[in-house]
């Protein structure tokens, strides 16, 4: 595995002439040690059509300084990276080709710019000599390794400001600061290589046109699932390195595109995205197993750590874990070898030739406030049924199932106004909103059908063992609680989202 580590950084531009301030005098500064002069040489890789550099990301072979070696890094906000390193080799290592492969598909990255960079360096450290963050005055030069503008070349100096690791991030305001009270101003480039592609690409006479906001109703839908295009791309490397709520993401993604191409299909072929629409259900389920033993396996844990100690009876804390990873056990393996198969990557390059050329219907033309509408409401309809079905049964299994049902539905429902608001702004918004709160509802009266299923499994496992199955009953017993509250709560809630007003709103 990769080592990490998360990169905060700012840069400033600079001349050749720039010194740098007494950064002495910036709070809690304790000496500024002077590191000398390291020569750089790094050559940066991407597909011929930039893929990478097109979603902020950086491949590089560096060698020279500490960490010389492979960096890969992901953009996680304004001035912070995620940054992966690999020792120095001459090929791509393994895990960043793994990381890489929702956009190199079958392509292999070539070197497109090199960056001769001799870097003049300070620490800044605290009183006690901790390290607060690295200051460096960067003279870079740049040459354009493949495509147009190959052999053109780009000069400049610009200051680099890095927190070290842990820091915070408040001290890069005060360093800032002092800059600034120099005269240093901050950079408008994002990296070095954002930087040296602007500046060693070709200049044409004819400016790109800008690109033009969505007028007709195909514009509309385009856009959103393009969206989901890109963000089940885009998250592909956070599942592998399994991030904190990628999976279900990426999941929520899947199942977006999906329902877009039932509630438009007025607007796109669905002899074309049904087929499609089928492999993103597979997908959706591949992610799923995982995903919902997570969800399961967070309720259950904050059941047990809310009871009082006098209630946690028998090992429950303790059989729920060994439960949960005897539940998961070689689901992260499965995930990875779902995204390295070819049915995935089959599936990512069917999305792209999707979206370069869409299966446009005629209604595809129409203007957006009267097609959007349509859809979005016919999905409502078909809530409406299954609300009316699940609130006419007592309280017990069907029930349960019709709720689960209905649930499916307003997700549909919401992802569809979710889809309009760009046309149709504060009522598709207003729809959007009252519609996820009855889906919430549902969702958390699903969880708590799932959760009774688990415990009771949990109750004869531990009863099997010869253990007291109080606790997991007692568990039981505020699940149901859980679903009677939910269910009682749902009249009003669904009386709120099938407003008449909200509906009128939408068509106007």
């Amino acid at each position: 595995m990769a080592d990490t580590k998360r990169e905060i950084e700012r840069k400033y531009e600079a001349t050749d002439a720039t010194r740098l301030p007494d950064l002495s005098r910036v709070a809690g500064v304790g000496r500024v040690l002077e590191q000398g002069v390291t020569e750089l040489d790094a050559v940066y890789y991407d597909t011929a059509d930039l893929r990478l550099a097109q979603g902020a990301l950086t491949l590089r072979r560096r060698t020279g300084g500490a960490d010389e070696g492979w960096h890969l890094k992901f953009p996680v906000a304004t001035g912070i990276r995620d940054e992966l390193h690999e020792p120095l080799a001459d090929t791509l290592p393994p895990s960043f080709a793994a990381l890489l492969r929702s956009r190199l598909r079958h392509t292999e990255p070539a070197p497109v710019v090199r960056l001769l960079t001799s870097r003049d360096l300070q620490h800044l450290t605290d009183a006690d000599g901790t390290l607060l963050a690295e200051v460096s005055i960067d003279t870079v030069c740049a040459e354009r390794l493949a495509g147009e503008g190959t052999g053109t070349t780009a000069t400049w100096t610009e200051i680099e400001v890095e927190l070290a690791d842990d820091g915070d991030p408040a001290f890069l305001d005060a360093v800032e600061k002092r800059l600034r009270k120099a005269g240093v101003r901050p950079s408008d480039a994002s990296s070095k290589l954002a930087r040296a592609l602007a500046e060693t690409a070709p200049v044409r006479k004819d400016k790109k046109r800008k690109a033009e906001d969505p007028q007709t109703a195909g514009d509309h839908v385009l856009a959103y699932v393009r969206e989901q295009i890109r963000t089940i791309v885009d998250l592909d490397p956070a599942v592998r390195r399994d991030l904190p709520d990628s999976v279900h993401k990426m999941r929520v993604a899947t199942r977006r595109l999906r329902s877009a191409f039932k509630t438009y299909r007025k607007i796109l072929d669905r002899e074309v995205t049904d087929p499609v629409g089928a492999e993103l259900k597979w997908l959706a389920g591949e992610l799923g197993v995982d995903r919902d033993q997570e969800v399961l396996d967070e309720r259950l844990t904050t059941r047990v750590d809310a009871l009082p100690t006098t209630l946690a009876l028998g090992p429950v804390a303790s059989r729920l874990t060994a439960w949960s990873a005897a539940r998961r056990t070689g689901s992260r393996r499965r995930i990875t070898g779902v995204l390295d198969g070819k049915r995935y990557l089959a599936l990512l390059d069917t999305l792209d030739a999707l979206a370069a050329d869409p299966p446009l219907r005629p209604a595809a033309s129409r203007a957006p406030g009267k097609a959007l509408p349509r859809a979005v409401l016919k999905d409502y309809e078909k809530l409406a049924r299954r609300m009316d079905h699940a609130l006419e049964h007592p309280p017990g299994p069907e029930r349960d199932t019709a709720m689960h049902e209905a649930r499916k539905a307003a997700k549909r429902a919401r992802y569809a106004a979710d889809a309009a608001k760009p046309a149709l702004g504060k009522p598709a918004k207003r729809f959007a909103k009252r519609v996820k709160a009855v889906q919430s509802l549902l969702g958390d009266h699903q969880d708590s059908v799932v959760a009774r299923e688990a415990l009771r499994t949990l109750a004869v496992q531990a009863h099997a063992a010869g253990e007291t199955t109080f606790t997991w009953g007692l568990l039981y017993g505020h699940e149901e609680a859980t679903a009677d509250r939910r269910e009682r709560e749902l009249p009003e809630v669904w009386s709120r989202a099938s407003d008449p007003v909200l509906r009128a709103d939408l068509e106007h």
